[in-house]
């Protein structure tokens, strides 16, 4: 059974909410074993309070290696015997603390092969910070282990798929962070993850420009003459699907989104305001690139209805179907390109034609 860690986030958040009410449907632990990265006290003060009926027995254990099948498996982060004050829609240093030390424990666990996947639950970038934490955010993190793996942010809702060249980086930078070799690896990463992690054959990829009507040949800005078309122009050589730089606002409002397989956009809010516009309550952030999977909400911690028993888990019910499906889908990539046949190729000369076929050669 595949195991999927689900980090608390900020227990003054909607994050315990949203997973008792996933986990409070018996069928689901048909697709998957949880492991949840928390507090047991805090667990049990949301069930009671919000009066969600989850009968599924609780499993505490140390180590995500541990999980039971068809139980709620919980790997404690806060210390026995000390209690922990619960305050719904009221930020904690306490709350960060516990945030954090869940993060460390499940990537600790999905580095290990522990768990096969992490779904997380909104955390509060203020408070977790500390010596110990000091990420901008999940997706920094969780890429810290692999120096040598590009990562890049892409929300997902059923077909619409958008990814971001500059992730958590001020407006003020962007222009100067974009370079051709920055947008080029960018759509080869961006296709190669449609590939392995969504199963989309060909990728089709539409490509943003960044300034208003995609600068107007230089009258608006020179990033998409300089920077965007020669990225395009070099994947076009390599037999990539790629189109643009097209104009973002004329993009979103014409419903062209529809066409494509993923939108690359060249700034955080340029893809996803449009994007939860779209979807903010079913959306899904997946970090690509990396050889874990790592899958969260399109949310934040939602303080405003914190306890109210109000907050939507779709969410996170799609984050964690999401990992799974992803899961299969490198799976079955994989499988199929292991111990391929060597290719058969006609290189052709002025005199003659060579056949190369499982390795043996013969000129004619």
């Amino acid at each position: 059974m595949i195991k999927v860690g689900i980090t608390h986030g900020d227990y003054n958040g909607i994050g315990y909410e949203v997973i008792l009410k996933v986990l409070s449907e018996p069928a689901i632990f048909d697709l998957f074993t949880p492991v949840i990265y928390g507090s047991p006290q805090v667990l049990s003060y949301y069930r009671k309070m919000l009066d969600i009926n989850t009968t599924t027995p609780i499993n505490i254990i140390k180590k995500g290696s541990e999980a039971q099948d068809g139980l709620i498996n919980i790997v404690a982060t806060s210390e026995e015997g000390v209690e922990v004050k619960v305050s719904p829609g009221e930020p904690s240093r306490y709350a960060g603390t516990l945030a954090a030390r869940a993060l460390m424990d499940a990537r600790a666990d999905l580095v290990d092969g522990a768990i096969d996947a992490v779904v997380t639950a909104p955390i509060n970038k203020d408070t977790i910070q500390s010596s110990d934490f000091s990420h901008h955010g999940h997706t920094e993190f969780f890429s810290e282990p692999f120096p040598d793996h590009r990562h890049m942010m892409l929300f997902v809702s059923g077909d619409l798929r958008v990814a971001v060249v500059t992730s958590h980086c001020p407006l003020k930078d962007v222009s100067s962070k974009l370079t051709k070799e920055l947008v080029y690896q960018n759509i080869i990463d961006l296709e190669q993850t449609l590939k392995r992690d969504f199963g989309v054959i060909k990728p089709r990829i539409a490509v943003l420009g960044l300034n208003p009507h995609s600068g107007e040949n230089g009258l608006l800005g020179t990033e998409e003459i300089n920077v965007i078309t020669p990225a395009l122009e070099a994947a076009w050589q390599e037999d990539k699907f790629v189109f643009g730089p097209i104009s973002p606002d004329g993009f979103w409002g014409s419903h062209m989104y529809e066409n494509f397989d993923a939108v690359l956009a060249m700034y955080h809010d340029q893809g996803l305001i449009p994007f939860k516009l779209m979807a903010m309550e079913v959306g899904v952030n997946v970090t690509c690139g990396l050889p874990v999977v790592r899958t969260s909400p399109d949310h934040g911690t939602a303080y405003d209805i914190a306890g109210e028993g109000r907050a939507n888990e779709e969410s996170m019910r799609n984050a964690i179907y999401q990992a799974i499906d992803i899961i299969r889908h490198r799976e079955r990539y994989d499988e199929a390109r292991q111990n391929p046949l060597k290719k058969r190729f006609v290189e052709r000369g002025h005199d003659n034609i060579k056949l190369d076929l499982m390795g043996d050669s013969d000129e004619h």
